[in-house]
């Protein structure tokens, strides 16, 4: 995930404040809605989640800003999110593994995203860390792609822009 935090903090350092918040259309997520999705996510699922720190995250709004944060902002807030989660992801042992961690949402959040509500009562659910971990690195490593695949098509740009050739 740090690998993945480079490539991203390269393509925000690439683009403009209006780059970062562009849609190619309004169905799609810009590059600064998917950095605000990842710090959230990983907010959640290891600085609350395993980190027993408070539940903060409003998932539905993550993907309806628009604007008005610059990317120097997002590199700095994925940056704290990686450093809080650092902390407690160094503390884990081969034991803690098999641990079921509980991963808190509001249900209210979750249904503003989808057509039909599916989640009427639960606020939580668990899983295995070894599982969550890797989902968790699968799902940030995804979103990076996105990432640098947008930024390549906003530069407008054939050369290799995070140090790896794709």
């Amino acid at each position: 995930m740090n690998k993945q935090l480079t490539r991203i903090e390269s393509c925000l350092n690439l683009l403009s404040d209006e780059q970062v918040w562009h849609r190619f259309k309004p169905s799609m997520n810009s590059i600064g809605n998917l950095c605000m999705h990842l710090a959230g996510n990983e907010y959640q699922h290891f600085v609350s989640g395993i980190g027993k720190a408070p539940f903060t995250r409003t998932r539905s709004e993550e993907f309806h800003i628009n604007d008005g944060i610059s990317g120097k902002q997002l590199i700095k807030l994925l940056k704290d999110v990686r450093r809080q989660s650092s902390i407690i992801l160094e503390a884990i042992t081969e034991s803690d593994l098999k641990a079921s961690i509980a991963i808190h949402y509001s249900t209210d959040d979750w249904n503003k995203m989808i057509v039909r509500p599916v989640f009427e009562t639960m606020s939580n659910y668990s899983k295995d860390l070894e599982t969550m971990l890797i989902q968790v690195c699968e799902h940030y490593s995804y979103h990076a792609g996105q990432v640098v695949v947008l930024t390549k098509l906003l530069i407008d740009s054939e050369d290799n822009i995070t140090g790896t050739y794709h």
